[in-house]
């Protein structure tokens, strides 16, 4: 014992491996992420999604929060309900919330630091998986520090909230085990609250593969399950639900009517990807580095930009996975692996993880990735396997996908040219050479006697040299796609850009951008019309439809929907000062230089709140084309048949010979008239906002704000019926003269939720003492921890060739005993 305590001493730092694996996965993270965060003085910048979406969604609900500013927020989008649209990117992190404890401008100089810890952590929860299975820590840590430094980690630094999930995920597993197999109580029921609280997106696809890995596991003799022992586990699984509804209920109402989540397969689709080059995609992502975001490589029509398709492992590859899937028979394992890339292969198995959205993503693939580990961690621990022929199968496949790099292409004058098929060559190369730097260090490897503390030492070295030079690779590319001053962009002129601005401040507006960085303006923390968010209120996404802009992922409408500048109260746009094409809008004029921008001021500005002189019903709007709704709603307040019908004593139907013509004359005079009607005063905060207007006539006012279900209204301290206007917005019938009009929002879900989840807390509690209690009474029904076994790799069925070996390595001290 004293000996093998010896020679742990040597390979590690630390006597625990949980600590040993961290500091491991903290170092290499820190090597990968901290050069790049010298060069940026400090800050990490990517491209893409991080700078747009990850860092200002980080300041701005930074500041939301410490501001308590977290039910309405007027600064997303046209204005959202905040929890519902941030509890998928960051609200509920562990980490974000972490960055509270700090001011504002030093969470941008978090984002790197809390990466690092990010990989960190997922290879500790990763080895609290593997380490069940391993007969000794030291193959777990190799393979934790394979999840931790994967492919699918690799790739999405683009999308930085989706580690969470990934760090999460494993101890899913871990409580799922521990009450099987140990006879633990509750911690199921807290670790299927955890993941669900974490990330509502991931918690689906993970009640799915965890559904899957309870059936095939139960088929494994060390995993014995009955009828009581079920029943307990469905009920701990319910409970967990329950403890996540606080966050559940009102992210699943937030998301219920959007668009995006009601699209299905059908057909054919059901069963085959309409796109052949996503099935190579797919095997190529389990041998090479990620291809980075929005610029596809290997297979560049496959049409998965952002599809997050990778499961490579760094050094190892599919190796240890084809080892082991070779020489386990009949084995659970091997089981999960069969199914995953089965259901990867066929969308409509694939969407299973998405509430079978028809949209593609392999966002689950972290999960069959940790299995990927777990097959590795056996094969490699389990000396009477052929290990070269996992290397001797990697080599094969490397050199298949090589030959893309050499397939015939046409230019545009019809030349044949060779080795220019991809369209980033240099990047090809690039990764074919860390497989083949790979191969050739496993090969190392593999003449290097197992269970030795030079193999351990080399493994984990190798492991750790070729997530670090993969994943530098990868940001490296990303950032030579950025902008090429995206310091200037994002730091000088994003970050610290917000009291470079002299503007009004007198009263609320939104703000415009032209060719800037997405997201930009919250930045600044202003409200703007352009923003780069998926999860926004359904009512955006209609009156976008209605005014033919597209609306998926962001909110970016062109600048010939000048209306819509006017009805949503803009007041000024920004441009770069060297922009070729200058922006024109109708109404808006140059007024100077701020921050390093032309700032356009908006004219024929509309103040929030104000009326109309005719309403506009199907018979009006079916007259125009949907590119010209947003006009018409300037000059007639757009309602649905049944309300123009109930307010036509006030608001009469536009009549024919009063139809707008749609010129600029005609804009700009209707813009006049909105604006003479508009009330005097607007405030607003997290809980909704008051308005006074002065009406000569009982009307209808008019406020562009999203119309969702949480709004209550309320005219001169009265309860007043809130009207669906101009497609997507709210409108409030009110008296002639002096008018104190307030609304109030109040998060749906949010309250029943809390509630929920208090019943929840008080189950588990009941719950907890009554297992207390029945262990008191019956002392063999206690924990008792235990490693698990696997029946194929016990020392007893190892051939004799391999225990000779076994014996001969521990007679001379290089293996604990």
């Amino acid at each position: 014992m004293k000996q093998g305590l010896q020679a742990k001493r040597r390979i590690f730092i630390f006597k625990n491996d949980y600590w040993n694996i961290f500091v491991i996965s903290l170092i290499t993270a820190a090597v990968i992420f901290l050069p790049f965060m010298i060069y940026d003085h400090g800050y990490f910048l990517y491209y893409g999604d991080f700078n747009a979406q990850q860092i200002p969604f980080y300041l701005h609900a930074h500041d939301a929060v410490r501001n308590g500013n977290i039910f309405w927020d007027w600064g997303t989008d046209l204005g959202t309900n905040f929890i519902g649209s941030y509890t998928f990117y960051l609200l509920t992190s562990p980490f974000f919330l972490f960055t509270l404890l700090f001011p504002s401008n030093i969470v941008p100089l978090l984002m790197g630091p809390l990466l690092i810890v990010k990989f960190a952590c997922a290879g500790l929860t990763g080895f609290a998986f593997l380490k069940r299975f391993t007969k000794n820590n030291y193959y777990a840590i190799i393979g934790a520090l394979l999840y931790a430094f994967c492919g699918f980690n690799q790739f999405n630094i683009f999308f930085n909230h989706f580690h969470e999930a990934v760090i999460a995920f494993p101890l899913l597993l871990v409580a799922l085990e521990e009450f099987v197999i140990n006879g633990r109580r509750g911690c199921f029921a807290l670790a299927v609250g955890f993941c669900a609280v974490i990330n509502y997106f991931f918690f689906f696809g993970q009640v799915t593969f965890t559904v899957i890995y309870f059936v095939l596991r139960c088929f494994s003799p060390d995993f014995r399950m009955n009828i009581r022992k079920f029943l307990l586990l469905f009920f701990e699984a319910v409970v967990g639900v329950l403890l996540a509804c606080v966050i559940l209920l009102p992210s699943a109402l937030a998301i219920m009517d959007n668009p995006r989540t009601s699209t299905m397969h059908y057909g054919m689709d059901l069963l085959l990807y309409n796109n052949v080059q996503r099935y190579g995609l797919i095997l190529e992502s389990l041998f090479f580095p990620p291809d980075i975001p929005s610029r596809p490589n290997f297979f560049p029509d496959s049409n998965s930009k952002w599809s997050s398709v990778s499961a490579f492992l760094p050094l190892f590859s599919m190796s240890g996975v084809a080892v082991f899937c070779r020489y386990a028979k009949k084995h659970w394992l091997k089981r999960i692996l069969a199914i995953c890339g089965i259901m990867a292969l066929v969308p409509v198995l694939n969407s299973s993880f998405y509430a079978f959205n028809s949209s593609y993503y392999a966002r689950w693939f972290y999960m069959p990735v940790l299995m990927m580990c777990l097959a590795t961690c056996l094969a490699l621990q389990d000396v009477k396997l052929d290990f070269s022929f996992g290397i001797k199968f990697c080599s094969v496949m490397v050199a298949g996908f090589s030959l893309i790099g050499i397939l015939p292409t046409k230019d545009e004058e019809g030349h044949v040219k060779w080795f220019q098929f991809e369209p980033y060559p240099e990047r090809f190369w690039a990764y074919i050479l860390i497989a083949v730097l790979s191969i050739l260090l496993l090969w190392i490897l593999y003449y290097q006697a197992r269970h030795t503390v030079a193999f351990y030492r080399q493994a984990v070295a190798f492991v750790c040299l070729i997530s670090v030079v993969s994943t530098m690779l990868i940001i490296g590319t990303g950032k030579q796609h950025a902008s090429t001053n995206i310091y200037e962009l994002v730091v000088e002129q994003g970050i610290k850009g917000k009291d470079q601005f002299d503007l009004d401040q007198s009263g609320f507006y939104r703000v415009d951008e032209y060719e800037l960085l997405d997201n930009m303006p919250m930045y600044w923390d202003m409200s703007t019309i352009q923003c780069f968010h998926s999860i926004v209120p359904a009512s955006i996404m209609e009156f976008y439809e209605a005014i033919d802009v597209e609306r998926d992922v962001a909110s970016r409408p062109e600048l010939g929907s000048y209306g819509l500048r006017a009805l949503t109260s803009v007041k000024y746009l920004f441009c770069e000062t060297d922009e070729e094409e200058k922006p024109s809008l109708y109404g808006f004029e140059l007024t100077g230089v701020q921050n390093g921008l032309n700032v356009y001021e908006n004219q024929y500005f509309i103040p929030m709140g104000f009326t109309y002189d005719y309403a506009a019903d199907s018979s009006v709007t079916e007259d125009y084309l949907s590119s010209s709704m947003d006009k018409l709603m300037l000059k007639a307040l757009v309602l649905s048949d049944e309300d123009a019908q109930k307010h036509e004593d006030i608001l009469p139907v536009l009549p024919a010979n009063e139809m707008p013509e749609l010129t600029e004359e005609e804009y700009l005079k209707n813009c006049q008239e909105r604006a003479a009607s508009a009330g005097t005063k607007f405030t607003y905060d997290t809980h909704g906002f008051t308005s006074e207007i002065h009406l000569d006539r009982e009307n209808l006012v008019f406020y562009s704000v999203p119309y969702e279900s949480g709004w209550t209204a309320y005219v001169n301290g009265e309860p007043a019926e809130i009207v669906k206007a101009n497609v997507g917005f709210m409108a409030v019938r009110a008296p002639a003269g002096d008018n104190t009009i307030t609304f109030r929002y109040r998060t749906p879900g949010l309250y029943e939720g809390g509630a929920v989840t208090l019943i929840g807390a008080v189950l588990l509690a009941g719950y907890w003492l009554m297992i207390r209690r029945y262990r008191k009474r019956n002392p063999q029904a206690r924990v008792k921890p235990h490693r698990h076994r696997l029946p194929y790799a016990e020392q007893k069925e190892i051939t004799q060739a391999g225990a000779a070996y076994i014996n001969a390595v521990k007679s001379i001290g290089k293996i604990p005993k």
